[in-house]
């Protein structure tokens, strides 16, 4: 769904209004390991009507993923068709404890809903995975701009030359208490020649690399890593939230003219800006769809489980008309717990639209600061569950001045529940897709191997070619 930038704004409310139905909540079964009954999956293909697919061909699998999210914990495990589509074999979710704005804050409550939700996904895929692609939502990751050089020599560049360039950038970023987490190419240099988005196969004397590295707090990774380990689990890759959400919802048009994805999720909000096929800049706002159900339990004393229902059920980010008129019951804490009131429709509205408005200003400022020239004016997709928000999308296009679209997965099969709440899943699916091939669109080496003597390892070989 399109939303174009308003020109005049509207002053006079709408005459009528559609209401968008509920998305449906899952069912939050118990922590322990669920049965092992296989369930078909369904055998539809999402992939629109005469759009184009990638070339490139999708590694078969099976992956497995990790989405941890302040509201959920989802896992994935999937395979690449020949079709160039992705088919989801088991999937598990969970609602998400022990986990505050994308990070984790305590490790027993996190463990037990990871162990259930991967446990889930294996049982219904009937395959046990002991590794797993996770999203980085933790640390207060950021994003920055580094340039690198390496000399070649006069030969002709290799992708060993490649790699040692993007190692060296790596190292070159590395600060005290910060892991860096990606190191993604922009473009190249060779020699006097800019702007070389491939450099293999030239003859140069020194090549140069314009690197967009995305790091994170060292402390919040090993936490990550421990919680992960007591459920059997090896981290096989990370990728950024707003990189995975990115490769999910966003056509390779998109990403080269120059396109901005808004992941509105529980805790957070991240914010991914491509242009010319390239992660250019991501951003994390520390507001998301809990601070708005906690404004609506604060202002009408109500539960957070009661609030989190008017939010997805009445909840709106504008006025429209007749919602002074629309009485809603509310349930209110306190001894009585069968104590209703009613209220109309626009005193939630009125609750939820300064929180919303906030947000996107926020967003706005993010992508003024990020200078990274015209891409970030560029049409903005909104994607995650706070994008399911009635109203947020003229709303988004308003405040942004840009056009907007409601952003859902792409070439996936059997996500779960129906195609009204896939947004929820652009994370976990982009992670998929990461893990199937995609971190070679974005050009970045393969860097899973860190334990301690491989790090020593490559900072030898780094100093014998130098000297």
């Amino acid at each position: 769904m399109n939303y174009p930038v308003p020109g005049k704004v509207r002053t006079t409310l709408p005459a009528t209004r559609t209401t968008t139905p509920a998305a449906p909540v899952p069912a939050i079964r118990g922590a322990g390991t669920p049965a092992r009954v296989p369930r078909p999956r369904p055998a539809t293909s999402v992939v629109p009507a005469g759009e184009r697919l990638p070339t490139r061909k999708l590694r078969t699998g099976p992956f497995s993923v990790l989405d941890i999210g302040s509201t959920k914990i989802v896992c994935l495990i999937g395979r690449g068709e020949p079709d160039n589509t992705i088919r989801i074999l088991g999937h598990g979710w969970r609602r998400s404890h022990g986990v505050r704005c994308g990070g984790i804050v305590d490790l027993r409550e996190a463990e037990s809903a990871i162990r259930a939700a991967v446990a889930q996904a294996e049982d219904m895929a009937t395959e046990r995975r002991d590794s797993i692609f996770v999203n980085l939502s933790c640390g207060h990751p950021e994003s920055r701009h580094i340039n690198a050089r390496w000399s070649v020599g006069g030969r002709e560049i290799t992708d060993n030359d490649v790699n040692r360039i993007i190692s060296e950038g790596r190292m070159r970023a590395v600060s005290e208490g910060r892991s860096a987490i990606h190191t993604l190419p922009l473009d190249y240099a060779v020699d006097d020649t800019q702007e070389v988005l491939d450099p293999r196969g030239h003859l140069c004397d020194l090549l140069s690399a314009r690197l967009h590295v995305i790091d994170a707090n060292t402390t919040a990774l090993r936490n990550l890593e421990a919680v992960l380990s007591r459920v059997e689990l090896k981290i096989e890759g990370m990728v950024s939230s707003p990189l995975a959400s990115g490769l999910a919802v966003m056509n390779e048009d998109e990403r080269n003219l120059g396109a901005t994805v808004v992941d509105m999720g529980g805790g957070t909000t991240s914010i991914g800006v491509f242009g010319e096929g390239r992660l250019l800049h991501t951003a994390t706002i520390p507001v998301g769809g809990l601070h708005i159900t906690r404004d609506i339990a604060h202002g009408l004393s109500t539960s957070i489980d009661n609030a989190e229902r008017l939010k997805t059920m009445h909840g709106s980010a504008e006025l429209l008309a007749g919602d002074d008129h629309d009485p809603i019951l509310v349930q209110l804490i306190g001894d009585n717990d069968h104590h209703y009131v009613r209220i109309p429709r626009a005193k939630i509205v009125s609750i939820i639209h300064p929180r919303v408005e906030e947000t996107l200003e926020m967003v706005r400022d993010r992508l003024e600061m990020a200078a990274v020239g015209p891409a970030s004016d560029g049409r903005v997709i909104l994607t995650g569950g706070g994008s399911l928000l009635e109203g947020i999308g003229p709303m988004a296009a308003r405040i942004l001045n840009r056009q907007v679209r409601l952003g859902r997965p792409r070439r996936i099969v059997g996500l779960p529940e129906n195609a009204a709440t896939w947004p929820m899943f652009s994370t976990s699916a982009g992670l998929l897709a990461w893990a199937a091939g995609a971190a070679d669109e974005m050009g970045e080496p393969d860097t899973r191997d860190t334990r301690p003597g491989s790090l020593v390892r490559r900072f030898v070989d780094f100093i014998r070619d130098r000297v």
